[in-house]
């Protein structure tokens, strides 16, 4: 081959390397971006009827689960945990974002997972991009929202007696004004509702402001068969299902 031809073959070659590496590149990008934010906060009575965790004395308020974005976890693995960050939010931590599943010793454990899966990809955002901005702008969310407060003042709480799913989502969306996501536990054999475990707000990736976690036509139910069929596969949290409900008052502690 002459020289020439040789240099042009091999710069074709590098040429297709870099536009490889580029769209390699673009695609691990990609799987990375998001475009809101979910405030998670659940029921801590039915956290610990999930796991099935002998839990001492939960809080009988809504706790913190997580900021989320969505569709996107694990966005930098080099980023880890460091407890040290946010000293200063330790007794609001413990107090609105209690880890309910491990015990006392290793309660900073919740924090660090949600914080590898979720906080890395917040962080594409300004507000969020460090672990003191991500659990601090989290804590003041939690706060804003007042979740408790809104359920308290609209008549819906723990109560021996079932509330329809519809209670929870007309007076949320009355008073947030946007469409929120609520996720129970499947009824077990023998039971008669689906217990509320876990409420979904929604926000703006870039001003954190709420919007509708789903749009209307988004939400048409699934058939009684379909969610049972589920259902029966696990029982972990799913979006509740049209009818009754049960929202457990605290069960006195076993000490």
């Amino acid at each position: 081959m002459r020289p020439d031809a040789a240099c042009r073959a091999l710069l074709g070659c590098l040429c297709l390397a870099l536009y490889c590496l580029s769209a390699a590149f673009r695609f691990s990008s990609d799987t990375h971006e998001w475009k809101k934010l979910i405030m998670v906060q659940h029921w801590p009575e039915t956290v610990c009827e999930e796991i099935k965790n002998d839990c001492r004395d939960p809080p009988n308020y809504w706790t913190i689960h997580g900021l989320w974005p969505d569709k996107s976890e694990e966005c930098n693995r080099s980023w880890p945990f460091n407890l040290e960050e946010i000293k200063d939010l330790l007794p609001e931590m413990k107090t609105y974002w209690p880890d309910l599943i491990h015990p006392s010793p290793n309660r900073s454990r919740f924090w660090k997972h949600e914080w590898e899966k979720h906080g890395t990809c917040a962080a594409q955002v300004d507000v969020l991009n460090s672990q003191k901005k991500y659990f601090g702008k989290s804590l003041a969310l939690y706060q804003k929202l007042d979740l408790n407060s809104v359920l308290l003042k609209l008549g819906i709480k723990p109560s021996i007696n079932y509330y329809h799913v519809r209670d929870f989502e007309d007076a949320l969306t009355r008073v947030y004004g946007v469409i929120p996501k609520i996720q129970c536990l499947p009824p077990r054999q023998g039971e008669d509702a689906q217990t509320v475990g876990q409420i979904e707000l929604c926000l703006t990736k870039e001003d954190q402001q709420l919007r509708n976690c789903s749009e209307p036509e988004e939400l048409l139910p699934p058939t009684r068969e379909a969610w049972l069929a589920r259902a029966a596969q696990s029982r972990g949290l799913r979006v509740c299902e049209d009818g009754p409900v049960f929202y457990p008052p605290p069960k006195k502690s076993k000490r």
